[in-house]
Parts: C-alpha cells; structure tokens; sequence
C-alpha cells in the first residue's frame, strides 16, 4: 500500500522537528517536505502535492488561514489539517470556510494526530473533541435561528482583497513598506497604494488600529 505523503508548515523549529519526527516512526507516512511560514508553504504544497499538510495557524508573514485558502484553490485535492493550541470558534469556523479539512488542537495525543492524518486522507474529517463541540453549537444555533437561514455568518467588517488582507498582516507585524515590497515582490508605491486603500475601507487611520483589527478579525493570530 502507498504510503501517505504529508507536508509539515510551522514557524516553530522544535515543533516542526519534533512532528517530522513523530510521524518518521509510522511505515505508512512519508514527510516530503516542511516548510516554516505560509508563504513557504503554498509555494512547496503547490509544486509537491502532498496528500496531507499539517498547517500551523499561527505563522508570520501569511497565516495558516491564508494558506490554506491559496493552496485549495490552487491544489483541491489535497487535505489540510489545521493544528493550532487556540480552541476558538471563529478560528474553527475560518478555517473551515477556506477549505480545512481537520482541526487539531496541539494538545492532542499522538495516536490522535495519526489518527487525524488518515481520517482526512481517506475523504473524512477530523476534530478534537472541544473543537466538535464548538461545531455542534454553532450548528445548533444556525438551525434554531429565527431567520432560517443556514448560512454561516460572513466575516464582520468590509471586504478587504486578498492582497489587501496579505499586506494588512505584514503592517501588523511590524515589517516596513520597504520590506513588504521586497516580500511580495512589488513595489514600494504599490504598497502604499493598497495601505492607503486598506485605511479608506477600514476608516482606520492609526498603526495601533490597525493592528487591533487585523487581530479581531484573524488577519494576524497570536501565538498562544
């Protein structure tokens, strides 16, 4: 029988190394590749096509989140199973809307975590525990909602372009105008184009606002 190929994204050295390790010891996983921001990731998952990527969400520079939007529409076929240590609703549900396939919390056993990993390989999902839970209730909600619509609700605020969105986590982050022209490969002046399309959008006139909306609205997600 084929052996699984999986991709391991995580900003975290230790992490990574350690998950590469685990999954080592199983005969039917093959770790074909890593990567340690979500930039990194799309571009390797797109070209290898890994049956499974274990996508961190918390990740510099373009978030698991993200990354995981670009890879399924570039890449459908393969499935990704978020791990992330927070067990927080509007991550779950974010994460599902951009075509997760699994939520794994980062406290999970390794027997979980195998688990996980061939669950999602052969067309299933897979959630922790808590992360079902928040599920069932969200489910509950919608089906008891007086409007009777069954749509998950969108996210809040205006519609920011997935450039917008990209350059928004960058400023957050702290890099420079200079810095993100060199990352996205653009020039300065096109970023301060988006940057000021962003404030006009937001009504955001200040860094720190920025920045306190980008991690609202899980732009930028903090380590936990």
């Amino acid at each position: 029988m084929a052996k699984i190929t999986v991709f391991v994204a995580d900003d975290h050295n230790v992490v990574r190394e350690g998950l590469i390790s685990l999954l080592s010891l199983d005969e039917g996983i093959e770790v074909v590749g890593e990567a340690p921001d979500g930039r990194t990731a799309v571009e390797q998952v797109v070209k290898k096509r890994p049956n499974v990527v274990l996508m961190d969400i918390s990740m510099p520079g373009l978030n698991g989140l993200e990354a995981t939007r670009r890879i399924k529409a570039q890449a459908p076929e393969v499935k990704i199973l978020i791990l992330s240590a927070h067990e927080n609703e509007a991550y779950v549900l974010e994460s599902l809307r951009n075509g997760a396939n699994g939520y794994l919390l980062k406290n999970t056993s390794s027997e979980d975590l195998h688990a996980a990993i061939k669950s999602v390989h052969s067309g299933q999902a897979f959630f922790s525990p808590g992360v079902s839970k928040i599920l069932a209730d969200d489910y509950l909600k919608r089906v008891t909602d007086v409007s009777g619509s069954s749509e998950l609700a969108p996210v809040p605020g205006p519609r920011l372009t997935q450039r917008e969105r990209e350059i928004l986590q960058l400023v957050a982050e702290g890099k420079s105008h200079q810095r993100i022209a060199e990352l996205l490969h653009i020039s300065v002046r096109t970023v301060d184009t988006h940057r000021n399309n962003i404030i006009q959008k937001l009504d955001i006139h200040e860094t720190a606002g920025l920045v306190t909306y980008a991690i609202k609205n899980g732009i930028v997600i903090l380590p936990k």
